[in-house]
């Protein structure tokens, strides 16, 4: 374990911050927890069934810029009428009103209704990378591990595109933002090699090694064509990649046992939020946890990043629900969803602060 870490408080990078919408204040400054500017912006109204709404500071700001994790549509969709992000702040995000009468605050400040923003900031202002075979615009932070990256496919087999981050990331999800019916491809460290799962759907991991070409380096991801998937020609592409950060970051699996007495995940850190996808369950949904909504154990409030669904406020008897301990996660589930006997799950973790730092829930 180290003595020291790049980032001893998870939150000056990453963040997951609440807010109650009040239907009226437009534009609405968000302020996150310490104060940093943030890169990505993913939202979710809490109370009501409204799609999921990404925002990224390479593809800018503005109605036509959202993307939806539940969706295959292209950016841009309904965001106009609904609500969107208009500005990366120092300190947070600023949200706007839409058009729609009655209805222009739905997705970002509906009057009563509850919301959480999942913050993390990459490099600001992207830079050209040619690392790659494709020319790639990157918005990268080496020091947590994390890049944005937008791409124009070529249509050919077997291409790479450079990340930025300086190391191989684990975890790279890829969309596709000018046409509808599109999934969103995720490559993952733990899934069997060159595979992917799909960030919009349940299903368990695609037995195809189309969709990436090559495993990840140090400097670049590898895309292939696949049915407009990762490299389509002539098609804009919006990547995420993560690259684990001691005492912040970690991506990873555990086998489930089926069983109330769950597996413990060692992270070296206490999560902040967490991410769990079944990948040989095709009924798996990618649940969502962060200590924010939960700040007390057992961890009970859900979302299903595959879903519109309102958040999920379950007891402990209901079978979704897992500990955030100073070192890692335990699950305390029989639902099939995260704890299948035998199943490899996949997850995410970021930290509230390094073990070191740690206090027990």
């Amino acid at each position: 374990m180290p003595t020291t870490y790049a980032i001893p408080n998870g939150r000056t990078v990453f963040d997951a911050t609440l807010w109650t919408g009040d239907g009226a204040t437009s534009p609405r400054s968000i302020t996150n927890t310490v104060g940093f500017k943030p890169d990505l912006v993913w939202s979710k109204d809490r109370t009501s069934a409204y799609n999921h709404q990404l925002f990224d500071s390479v593809r800018g700001t503005g109605s036509s810029k959202n993307l939806m994790s539940n969706s295959t549509d292209a950016e841009g969709v309904n965001a106009s009428s609904f609500g969107y992000l208009s500005a990366f702040n120092s300190n947070g995000f600023a949200l706007t009103k839409g058009s729609d009468p009655g209805n222009e605050y739905l997705w970002v400040g509906k009057t009563s209704d509850n919301y959480v923003a999942w913050q993390w900031q990459a490099g600001g202002t992207a830079v050209s990378n040619t690392s790659g075979t494709i020319t790639s615009s990157v918005s990268a932070n080496t020091t947590a591990g994390f890049s944005i990256v937008s791409y124009t496919g070529n249509g050919a087999t077997t291409q790479t595109v450079g990340h930025g981050i300086g190391v191989a990331p684990q975890m790279v999800i890829v969309k596709e933002r000018a046409d509808n019916g599109y999934n969103w491809p995720v490559y993952h460290i733990s899934l069997s090699s060159g595979y992917a799962v799909f960030l919009n759907t349940t299903g368990a991991q695609d037995n195809s090694t189309v969709y990436w070409g090559s495993v990840p380096t140090t400097t670049v991801f590898g895309v292939n064509y696949s049915g407009a998937l990762t490299n389509q020609s002539g098609k804009a592409y919006i990547a995420y990649c993560w690259a684990p950060v001691a005492g912040y970051s970690a991506f990873g699996s555990y086998t489930g046992n089926g069983s109330a007495d769950g597996p413990f995940i060692y992270t070296g850190f206490r999560p902040r939020f967490i991410m769990i996808k079944d990948a040989n369950n095709s009924a798996g949904p990618w649940v969502m946890y962060d200590t924010s909504r939960s700040p007390y154990n057992q961890m009970v409030n859900v979302f299903r990043a595959n879903t519109s669904d309102a958040e999920g406020v379950y007891s402990a008897s209901d079978g979704y629900n897992i500990d955030a301990l100073s070192n890692g996660f335990k699950v305390y589930s029989t639902w099939n969803g995260i704890n299948n006997s035998g199943d490899t799950t996949i997850y995410m973790a970021f930290a509230e602060n390094p073990f070191k730092y740690a206090n027990a829930r």
